[in-house]
């Protein structure tokens, strides 16, 4: 392979723990943090460090873990480790694809999603530097449980786990993180050479290293911070790893130009889009799907899943927009408004009270307080459409489908079950009438009974 060659990597996700510690009928792996899954952000960062192909490997049963690697990584090969006997048993679950041969294999777990990319990039980088196993280590503040990496005149020459450990390399602080690389010429003969003479009878990964070693092959490690590299088990570091998330998003947003006033009370989606100048005030959530563009603002305690708001328009506060939501340049949508599948144009104004679902609001239009598009009959959507500079007084209904015309007037109250010609005034309400004393008379004949209570 000449130099200008790209190697040919493969990445080894494993995802066959059952995670019995998240009390949940879901796998594990397929909980979510910040909106994506656990295994689809390992997949991303895999795919991000330049694994060209991706080997998955589940449990027995598991359809529903191989339906979401298919959705992340659809060309990726699944393999089935129909019995636990440790984690290099579940790398050999994939030995067809080993013996494909690559340069490069990478055995990450689907359990660690904050994993970046130029962490698992640099395990690459240690192989293509000469080594045939390189193991990513952290200084554990507690390392109790985790395995220790040993080394001798500065190599790396073994992973013990906790349980195998003697007291002295127990006191050791370096610990290993889970993810492997290891040159895809020597892999299956690393592999086939671990046993499983250990206090758990298993068959462990990290053996290949004191392997390697001992034949002379060339070891070594990268360090990643303890945070990176957390596995989640429980619904406590569920959280955990939530917040760290969210806390990379929010400092990635506020440096790419967003201003978050309060930025411990906003949560972000793995993909919210944020321009330039953006202002987010306190108490806002981004579902999946979100694009707000530049000098947009986003006012308190409102909440957005795949909607769209362009340069300098306004949402909330108290604002829903849900899927379909595209709000336009300088369009304002207010206080207590939700939105469903429908589009304010430019300028257009949806200000306090009202739900427009299924439905278009024209450039520059007025829609009153207490508005609301009635698009669903219990079996259909159907939809409404607000012309250009209309204005729709308060408390109004309109039943769809129906249009109201460009320049058009709508009567506060009305019920409009009709299309509305442009430029015209529709009411659809009920005469008013008064009758001078009722109230009056109405009073006088119950306050016998309200005395008797």
């Amino acid at each position: 392979m000449s130099e200008a060659e790209p190697r040919r990597r493969l990445a080894i996700v494993l995802a066959a723990g059952e995670g019995v510690r998240m009390k949940s009928a879901r796998p594990k792996v397929l909980h979510e943090i910040a909106g994506r899954s656990m295994l689809a952000h390992v997949l991303a960062a895999v795919a991000a460090a330049g694994a060209g192909d991706v080997a998955l490997v589940v449990g027995p049963g598991r359809d529903d873990v191989a339906a979401e690697a298919r959705k992340n990584a659809p060309s990726a090969s699944l393999f089935v480790q129909m019995q636990r006997r440790g984690t290099a048993h579940a790398v050999l679950a994939a030995r067809e694809a080993i013996a494909r041969g690559y340069d490069d294999i990478l055995i990450v777990y689907a359990d660690i999603p904050l994993l970046r990319a130029t962490t698992l990039a640099s395990l690459f980088d240690s192989l293509a530097e000469g080594a045939i196993v390189a193991a990513l280590g952290f200084a554990a503040r507690d390392p109790t449980g985790y395995g220790r990496l040993i080394e001798k005149d500065g190599a790396l020459v073994a992973i013990r786990e906790h349980k195998d450990a003697s007291q002295t390399e127990r006191a050791i602080g370096l610990c290993n993180a889970g993810p492997i690389a290891v040159s895809g010429a020597h892999a299956l003969e690393l592999l086939d050479l671990i046993g499983s003479d250990n206090a758990a009878g298993e068959f462990y990964l990290t053996d290949i290293v004191a392997i390697a070693a001992a034949i002379g092959l060339a070891a070594t490690k990268r360090i990643a911070p303890e945070e990176e590299v957390r596995g989640v088990n429980d619904r406590v570091q569920l959280a955990a790893a939530e917040a760290a998330m969210q806390g990379r998003l929010r400092e990635q947003a506020m440096r790419e130009g967003a201003t978050l006033i309060a930025p411990d009370t906003v949560f972000l989606s793995h993909d919210t889009k944020l321009g330039r100048d953006v202002l987010i005030e306190p108490h806002v959530v981004f579902g999946k799907g979100c694009e707000i563009a530049e000098g947009a603002v986003i006012r308190a305690f409102s909440h957005l899943q795949g909607a769209r708001v362009a340069a300098g328009a306004s949402v909330g506060p108290y604002a829903r927009l849900r899927p379909g939501a595209d709000i336009a340049a300088g369009a304002k949508v207010g206080n207590f408004v939700e939105l469903k599948n429908a589009v304010v144009e430019a300028g257009a104004k949806v200000n306090h009270l009202s739900y427009i679902g299924d439905a278009r609001v024209g450039a520059g239009a007025n829609v009153g307080a207490g508005t609301i598009t009635c698009n669903y009959d219990g079996f259909s959507k159907f939809r409404t459409d607000i012309g250009a500079g209309a204005f729709v007084g308060s408390n109004s209904s309109l039943v769809a489908p129906v249009t109201i015309g460009a320049g058009a007037y709508i009567g506060s109250g009305s019920v409009v079950t009709d299309d509305v010609e442009p430029d015209a005034l529709a009411l659809g309400r009920s005469r008013q009438v008064a009758k001078a004393g009722w109230a009056k008379a109405f009073r006088e004949r119950h306050k016998p009974k309200k005395a008797d209570e």
